[in-house]
C-alpha cells in the first residue's frame, strides 16, 4: 500500500540514545501514542510517564505495557495537557528528561467548525507542556506535527503550524536548556480515523468505498515508521528544526482503495465499487511535507530530511500566547480568527484546494 520499501531507522542509535533515560508520552492511548510508548518500553528506559486525558485508552495501555513489560517503570497519569498543573506534575514525578508530545486534535472536516478546540489543545496545550518542560530543565522535547501545517488552509493545519511556530520561538530565545524539535508526518496508515480502517469497514460492508476525489494524493508512513521518526528525531536534533521522513512520491487514494480491494479478494468495480464524494472543508488535493522557503538539507540518517522554520521568528509570542488564552477562556471565536492570522500569515482557507504544491529544492549537509 506505501508503494515503495517500508523505512528501517537507526536502532542502534536510537537505543544509545534512550535507554536508561525518563520519557514522557503525551496522548499515550492514541494510535501514535500508544504505539511510541510499546517502542520505548522495548528500549530499557529508566521510567515512562503515560499522560492521557482519555480514561479508558489510559486503562487499555496501561494494561497492555504491564502485561509485555513486567519489568517497566510505568507512571500512568490522567491529565488535560492544557492544564499547567497536570504538565508539571508529569515532569515533575516522572523526573523526565525526554518529552514525546503526541497528544492533539488531527480530524480535519470535525475541526473546521471547532476553532476553539483545536487552538486550546494543539496550541495552548503545546504552549503549557513545553514551557513546563523548559522550567524544569528537560532535555528534550519533540513535538508531533503534520504535512498539513505546511501553507495551511484547515483550522486543523493552522493550528498545528502555530504550535510550530511556538516551538522554533522558544528555541531561538536560547533561554532553556531543553532542545525543542518538530517532527512533521504524513498520512498514518491504520491510524484511528485514518482511510484505511474507514475503506476496510466499507469493503467487509461490500462496500462502496468512498473516495473524496480521483486525484487526491497524500504522502503515507506506517505507524512503526512515525514512530521511529520520532524516536530518531529526539537523538539527532540538535534544535529548532523540522524534521521529516523521506516518504518518496504521494499516493493517491483511488489507487490505495483498489489495492485494499484487491488485497480483500475482489475487483475494484466489479465486487466493490469505488464512488468519489467531492473534497471535505479543509481538504487539499495535494499535501507538502515542507514550505518553499523551507531549504530541506540531509541529516546524517539519509531517510531523514530537515529544515528550518520558514517565517521570522515570533518575538512577541509571549504575548499572543496570552491574548489567545483569553480568547480561549471567553470563547471569543471572532477575536481567535484574527488571532490565527497573527500565527500563521499564510493560513488561507479560501486557497484553491486543488494547488499543486511548489516545488522545493534539496541543499546539502547532513
Amino acid at each position: 500500500m506505501l508503494g515503495r520499501e517500508p523505512v528501517s531507522l537507526d536502532w542502534t542509535a536510537i537505543r544509545l540514545g534512550l535507554a536508561g533515560r525518563r520519557v514522557l508520552v503525551t496522548g499515550g492511548g492514541g494510535s501514535i501514542g500508544s504505539e511510541l510508548c510499546r517502542q520505548v518500553a522495548r528500549l530499557g528506559p529508566a521510567a515512562l510517564v503515560v499522560l492521557e486525558h482519555s480514561e479508558y485508552a489510559l486503562y487499555r495501555i496501561e494494561q497492555e505495557l504491564r502485561r509485555d513489560f513486567p519489568e517497566l517503570v510505568l507512571l500512568p497519569l490522567l491529565g488535560d495537557v492544557c492544564e499547567t498543573a497536570a504538565c508539571r506534575e508529569a515532569i515533575a514525578r516522572g523526573r523526565v528528561e525526554i518529552v514525546f508530545h503526541a497528544a492533539a486534535y488531527k480530524q480535519v472536516p470535525l475541526l473546521e467548525g471547532q476553532l476553539r478546540a483545536a487552538l486550546r489543545n494543539n496550541l495552548l496545550g503545546t504552549a503549557r507542556l513545553a514551557e513546563a518542560a523548559a522550567e524544569a530543565g528537560v532535555e528534550s522535547f519533540v513535538l508531533i506535527s503534520t504535512d498539513k501545517a505546511v501553507r495551511p488552509v484547515s483550522v486543523m493545519g493552522a493550528s498545528k503550524r502555530a504550535a510550530e511556530r511556538l516551538l522554533a520561538a522558544l528555541a531561538a530565545e536560547g533561554r532553556a536548556r531543553t532542545r525543542f524539535l518538530t517532527v512533521r508526518f504524513g498520512n498514518v496508515l491504520d491510524s484511528a480515523g485514518s482511510v484505511v480502517p474507514l475503506f476496510r469497514e466499507q469493503i467487509a460492508r461490500g462496500g462502496p468505498v468512498t473516495v473524496t476525489h480521483p486525484e487526491i494524493e497524500r504522502y503515507f508512513m506506517t505507524i512503526p515508521e512515525a514512530c521511529q521518526l520520532i524516536l530518531q528525531a529526539a537523538v539527532i536534533g540538535q534544535g529548532g528544526e523540522i524534521l521529516a521522513l523521506d516518504m518518496g512520491e504521494p499516493v493517491k487514494i483511488r489507487e490505495l482503495a483498489e489495492q485494499m480491494i484487491r488485497l480483500a479478494g475482489k475487483v475494484p468495480g466489479r465486487d466493490v465499487q469505488i464512488v468519489y464524494t467531492g473534497l471535505r472543508p479543509g481538504e487539499k488535493l495535494y499535501e507538502e511535507l515542507f514550505h518553499p522557503t523551507e531549504e530541506r538539507r540531509r541529516t546524517r540518517h539519509p531517510k531523514i530530511l530537515e529544515c528550518r522554520p520558514a517565517g521570522a521568528p515570533l518575538a512577541d509570542w509571549r504575548r499572543l500566547l496570552a491574548e489567545t488564552a483569553r480568547a480561549v477562556a471567553e470563547a471569543d471565536e471572532a477575536r481567535l480568527r484574527e488571532l490565527l492570522e497573527r500565527w500563521v500569515p499564510d493560513f488561507e482557507p479560501s486557497r484553491a484546494a486543488e494547488a499543486r504544491p511548489a516545488q522545493l529544492r534539496l541543499v546539502g549537509g547532513g
